[in-house]
């Protein structure tokens, strides 16, 4: 084969090789999260996301969640009730995680309970004889990042009653 043949061979090669590298890369161009991803909180206060993002093709996509809450603690008596006394402490917390989810035919759909919620009670908080420390309520924000196609990121919010306190 003559020489210029085989240039224009590798070349027209290289091409080839070039569009498929530039079709995978457009395949996850659309990432994009569905309208029901949503925050919850669970039964025990932690908050749960539910992860629908779609156009992010077939290979596993990194997520970085930043979450911040508040939670009210407080104290019930043997009735569950709150008894009138100012035995209620409020606390905040936040932090960092990351989730790595596999796509099924180019969308993920995963839930995701985030470690570390809910914002643990104060130390210096404690209940007197007879009555219970309970979760009162708690709210969080959190912001879900797609770090592996384009940063794409959504805000969410969620917060849950658990005892509402007289006053």
């Amino acid at each position: 084969m003559p020489k210029a043949l085989r240039i224009i061979t590798a070349l027209v090669a290289a091409l080839g090789l070039l569009g498929l590298a530039a079709a995978s890369v457009q395949a996850t161009s659309g990432a994009h999260f569905m309208p029901d991803t949503n925050a919850s909180v669970t039964d025990s206060g932690a908050l749960s996301i539910f992860i629908d993002e779609a156009g992010v093709g077939q290979q596993t996509v990194n997520y970085t969640i930043v979450w911040s809450g508040t939670a009210d603690y407080g104290c019930i008596n043997g009735g569950g009730n709150h008894p009138q006394a100012t035995n209620k402490e409020t606390t905040s917390s936040g932090g960092t995680t990351t989730a790595s989810l596999s796509p099924i035919n180019g969308r993920v759909m995963a839930t995701v309970t985030v470690p570390g919620t809910p914002p643990p009670a104060p130390s210096s908080f404690s209940c007197p004889s007879g009555q219970t420390l309970v979760l009162a309520d708690v709210s969080y924000t959190t912001t879900v990042t797609d770090t592996t196609n384009g940063n794409v990121s959504i805000s969410l919010a969620a917060s849950r009653v658990f005892f509402t306190f007289k006053k």
